[in-house]
């Protein structure tokens, strides 16, 4: 199904009117002679870069074109390769004017805009360049709708000779509403949710008191109970009376809520669409050829689910494309056409939305992992050969797990996919799935609520105590007779569809601190959890709700033990925590005693620099400078070397954790240090990062002969990337 733009127009339109006016207030003191801060500058550049991007989601491309041409002439006004001038000015709200009337062309046009004014955008490009813009000539007025010459004053109709008419406005069809302002009213529908939940325990009570009178009036009659029967009839009048109150106001509520959450509704197609086109370049940058498939963008998501989204997704796609295809030599050797195939897709599943990324390269290789792993000290060497498939696949999430040859910004730098596993799990309380096959490709799938505003929440007791799940981590619910387990390993289990299901009591769970339940002669009632492809059976004393419920969140001092997600408030006042099915998953494995899979699964996460010392070879100062700052503030023990013969001498007179060096030094180079290094018994395992301007493959590949562990172009440098590479290779 096409995505239907029509619906967005409106928005686009009164944020580009937004960003219009802030672009002309901004641009009235230079058009006056007057100068403009570097602030203002940054302001000016962002607004129009806005409306470039929006315009092109859109497929406005009159009002990408002029816009982006605006966008050019600020950056150079900010880079100082243009200089200030009133006629430069004069140039700028001319463009504004273009554009200002296309945008008000958008919504009667649907979209169907003229081409751009070519000799404006020609002046624009001029003005980028530094050179002497040429006069872009003004618009002429655009002609009535009828084409008709427009009369003149002396011309007027006769009926109008004598009096005239007033022009009548029309509000528009929208209003745009601040972002935050709507995040606003829907937290405030939450809180009127919770509410509802507080008017459905006051009806029970009522109910309850209602029976009691009933009872007590059915006694035998006397005269002295004829007051106490009438109080029985009024009060059974007034529950049912407040029973149809909150089921009407229930049910206004429910519908309320919903309205209120499509209006921060977007559709996947924000981040969906510009993956075609980043697949397709950074497949050059590799050398492969890519193909990027799309589809379902029509399906929406919550703002604050796509807000998330978009990292996670490009990290997904960064690693198929690194990891996952071939090369297109390899490829065709392979039997399969030199096109490597990526597909994005997404579709409604349950009360959520699967998000799918699939390729059909080489699949995960099993060995390389265990290898990685094993080498980490990730899991213990003598359990690795008895690994199935779906376990071995389970490591690559661990932090800072990277089968890669060489750490480079296209994968990550070797953060690793526990950033996208720990979006998606914690923040966007969704789940993770992988499947792959050796030589037919690997598919990771995206399970996520449609909301994190309102989620259904399913309630239960156990050892007195009452906690909560969200729907999409239950399975389904089941009551099993105890001659129906089993004994696994001297622990309950049972059998599910031709599957063994581990039981376990709520109460035996030490976290949990509940005392047991009785469930003598009734069987057990079992909430069967799955995460991803695992299930377990969590015995329960009894199920008390399952509605839509606001889940509130933890302060941050107590997430760390990852067991519960948030906490939500029932009707009668009373805190209910919201377990992480995850957690239990771990801890009832360990109840079985069995080992854990990972030796440290949280240390690289948590790891901190402990006064390593780094030797940071560069012939530039300035870059030397930067690099010690950033790895100082981080707690390393730097030392600087002007020059690759600098670094050798230095590296050879003591001793280094890690070496950071440039390529384009004089004497000796970057590439011929580090294969200097790795023939020198001191430095033959040490991690080696190569920084460099040079981002070509081949340099890349070099890099990778030489030894080097990881390549960062400085294009693409921040403080993060260089700690976190660091982090990753000392780990």
């Amino acid at each position: 199904m096409a995505l239907d733009i029509k619906k967005f127009l409106p928005r686009f339109t009164g944020e580009a009117r937004d960003h219009l006016g802030r672009l002309a207030a901004g641009l009235a003191p230079l058009a006056s002679g007057a100068g403009l801060d570097g602030e203002t500058i940054n302001e000016l550049f962002r607004a129009a870069h806005t409306i470039k991007g929006s315009a092109r989601m859109l497929k406005l491309t009159s009002i990408a074109e002029t816009a982006h041409q605006l966008e050019e002439v600020l950056g150079a006004l900010r880079e100082g390769r243009t200089q200030p001038s009133p006629e430069l000015g004069a140039l700028l709200i001319r463009a504004l004017d273009a554009i200002s009337a296309l945008v008000e062309q958008v919504e009667p046009s649907a979209g169907q805009l003229a081409p751009p004014d070519g000799s404006l955008c020609a002046a624009l490009a001029a003005a980028a360049q530094g050179e002497t813009a040429p006069s872009a000539p003004a618009p002429e007025a655009a002609p009535a709708p009828n084409d008709a010459p427009r009369p003149t004053p002396t011309e007027a109709p006769p009926d109008e000779a004598t009096r005239s008419t007033p022009t009548v406005l029309r509000a528009p069809d929208s209003v745009r509403v601040r972002m935050d302002k709507l995040d606003e009213l829907i937290k405030l529908m939450g809180e009127v949710v919770s509410n509802q939940a507080k008017l459905r325990h006051k009806l029970l009570e009522a109910r309850t008191l209602d029976k009691s009178l009933a009872a007590l009036a059915s006694m035998e009659a006397e005269p002295e109970r004829e007051p106490l029967t009438a109080q029985s009839h009024a009060m059974h009048g007034f529950t049912l009376a407040l029973r149809d109150l909150v089921q009407e106001q229930e049910r206004l509520t429910t519908e309320l809520n919903d309205r209120a959450l499509v209006m921060r509704m977007l559709p996947l197609a924000i981040v969906f669409e510009p993956i075609a086109p980043l697949a397709r370049q950074l497949g050059r940058e590799l050398g492969k050829e890519v193909n990027c498939e799309i589809s379902g963008g029509e399906i929406e998501l919550d703002r604050q689910l796509i807000d998330h989204l978009s990292d996670a997704l490009v990290h997904l796609l960064r690693n198929a494309i690194d990891h996952g295809l071939e090369s297109p030599d390899e490829r065709q050797a392979a039997g399969k056409p030199r096109l490597g195939r990526l597909r994005l897709s997404a579709r409604q599943e349950g009360v959520g939305v699967l998000i799918e990324i699939e390729d059909d390269g080489r699949g995960l290789d099993r060995e390389r992992i265990l290898a990685k792993a094993t080498q980490k000290g990730l899991i213990d060497p003598a359990r690795a050969a008895g690994l199935d498939d779906e376990a071995v696949n389970e490591l690559i999430f661990l932090p800072g797990f990277s089968t890669s040859a060489i750490i480079t910004d296209i994968s990550g730098r070797g953060v690793g996919l526990d950033v996208v596993k720990r979006a998606i799990v914690e923040d966007l309380r969704g789940s993770l799935s992988i499947s792959s096959r050796p030589g037919i490709g690997t598919r990771f799938g995206l399970q996520l609520p449609a909301s994190l505003a309102v989620m259904r929440v399913l309630l239960f007791e156990a050892g007195g105590r009452a906690f909560g799940l969200t729907a999409h981590q239950v399975a389904e619910l089941i009551r099993v007779p105890r001659d129906q387990t089993l004994l696994v390993g001297d622990r309950p289990a049972m059998v599910l569809r031709n599957e063994f299901l581990p039981l376990v009591q709520a109460g035996d769970l030490p976290a949990l601190q509940t005392a047991a339940g009785d469930t003598a002669g009734r069987g057990w009632l079992v909430v069967v959890i799955q995460s991803r492809q695992t299930k377990l059976g969590l015995v329960v004393d009894r199920l008390l709700d399952e509605r839509d419920m606001v889940i509130k969140p933890l302060p941050a001092h107590l997430r760390a033990s990852g067991l519960v997600a948030g906490m939500v408030v029932t009707g009668d006042n009373a805190l209910v925590s919201i377990l992480q099915a995850p957690a239990l998953l771990e801890m009832a494995r360990r109840l079985r005693g069995e080992t854990p899979l990972v030796i440290a699964d949280r240390r690289l996460s948590h790891q901190t620099p402990g006064g390593q010392r780094i030797l940071v070879v560069d012939d530039s100062l300035n870059t030397r400078e930067i690099e010690r700052e950033i790895l100082e503030a981080h707690g390393y023990r730097v030392t600087l070397a002007e020059d690759g013969l600098d670094g050798w001498q230095k590296a050879l007179g003591g001793h280094f954790d890690a070496v950071i060096t440039d390529v384009d030094m004089p004497g000796l180079d970057g590439f011929s240090l580090t294969a200097r290094l790795r023939g020198h018994d001191q430095y033959r395992s040490t991690p080696i990062v190569i920084v460099t301007s040079r981002q070509k493959p081949e340099d890349k590949q070099r890099g990778i002969q030489v030894g080097a562990d990881a390549y960062i172009v400085k294009g693409d440098f921040n403080q993060s990337s260089l700690v976190d590479t660091l982090m990753n290779l000392l780990g």
